[in-house]
């Protein structure tokens, strides 16, 4: 049983092997593991393209036509079973729109095609920190956003990066998968959290508006994909719904105002045959029925610092609606000792097992750089010993 098989079977809740596997280290985790062993390849990169930088792990534009080294992807170099082939077009109203309002060595704020002016840290990974936003009201939304998202551009997709990711992982035999964030996603980098949340309780027609304009938007952009890419395994929509104490919204209104446009992507993917992952970081014990009920046919990564999310107590509730994608927390990973590490890899396996979940292991957090490269081939060797069902 391949990979893809082995996935496939999962979601047609078939009896299998063993759990699978995958995995997702942050740029600048390659640009340490390299220095310790991690195998790279060289590529020929032209002029203007982009490389790979290993002294930071970001990517750089290229001044010479040269050949430089590049990691092996991870799904490849450790056999994961599944690979993100393509997903995270541009989305802002404003295609390709990038202003840097600020600038030091060591982050840059910058304002994103929908206004938002947002601050990143050039040299490591992370979330955003909120500085400003423009799209504050339903009339700036209408006079200044939303006509350039009803005209959807198919220049937003790369269809050749997509074809040859998707080639390339179609030629290895592993689960392929396209993914983007979605609505709830989307209004958070647009309007900021502020906005946002008052305009969930004060202007609810506003909220639907957003959601029907860029649900459109989005199923326009999967079918154009679909049509000149090809159908991929499945498809995964990362949208965090809550945080390390709870959802941001009542269940109510997530019920009332975004889950009804999430059941319209997984209705039309369904209706692809294809099964749908929704990622969410933290809390999301209290939206669980609701991701049953709309349809999501796996849950990713069971952020286990985050109220609630007992990826034990989730298999015996929910085991028959939904296959568990992650679950180690990566704070285990995070001590580099080796015995904690493969201790809490085989509880993890072996407790998912006892209960019959469908289970593809792996971290609920991307890996970061605090975690040295044995410490992980120690948790993959620990994986391999107690993955069989």
């Amino acid at each position: 049983m391949n990979s893809q098989a082995l996935i496939k079977g999962l979601f047609a809740k078939q009896t299998v092997e063993r759990a699978a596997l995958t995995g997702n280290p942050w740029p600048e985790t390659y640009a340490k593991w390299v220095q310790q062993g991690y195998p790279t390849q060289m590529v020929v990169k032209q002029a203007g393209e982009k490389r790979w930088d290993p002294a930071t792990g970001r990517e750089v534009e290229v001044t010479r036509a040269s050949e430089y080294p590049q990691p092996v992807p991870a799904w490849q170099h450790f056999q994961y079973d599944m690979s993100h082939t393509y997903g995270f077009w541009d989305y802002h109203p404003l295609i390709d729109h990038k202003e840097v309002i600020e600038e030091t060595d060591e982050w840059e704020v910058y304002e994103n095609g929908s206004g938002a002016h947002l601050k990143y840290w050039k040299h490591k990974s992370g979330t955003p920190e909120h500085i400003a936003f423009k799209l504050t009201t339903r009339e700036i939304w209408e006079q200044e956003y939303r006509p350039h998202i009803v005209a959807w551009d198919p220049a937003r997709v790369n269809l050749q990066t997509a074809r040859e990711n998707h080639q390339q992982a179609t030629g290895a035999g592993v689960w392929r998968y396209f993914g983007h964030l979605h609505v709830f996603e989307a209004m958070r980098s647009s309007m900021g959290d502020v906005t946002l949340y008052e305009s969930l309780l004060l202007d609810p027609d506003w909220i639907h508006d957003y959601c029907r304009v860029y649900t459109d938007f989005f199923l326009a952009s999967f079918k154009y994909l679909f049509d000149h890419v090809g159908l991929p395994d499945g498809l995964w929509l990362y949208e965090d719904l809550g945080y390390k104490n709870g959802l941001f919204a009542s269940p109510r209104t997530y019920r009332n105002l975004i889950f009804p446009y999430y059941k319209e992507m997984i209705d039309y993917f369904h209706s692809l045959s294809l099964p749908v992952v929704l990622h969410s970081c933290g809390s999301v014990a209290q939206a669980m029925e609701m991701i049953v009920e709309v349809g999501f046919d796996a849950l990713n990564p069971i952020e286990r610092k985050a109220d609630g999310n007992d990826p034990f107590l989730f298999a015996e509730k929910y085991g028959e609606n939904l296959v568990f994608i992650g679950g180690l927390d990566v704070r285990v990973l995070e001590t580099n000792d080796k015995d904690t590490i493969q201790r809490e890899t085989k509880h993890l396996l072996e407790g998912m097992k006892a209960r019959n979940a469908r289970f593809v292991f792996t971290e609920d957090h991307s890996i970061p750089p605090t975690v040295d490269l044995a410490s992980y081939q120690w948790m993959l060797d620990a994986f391999w010993r107690n993955c069989r069902y």
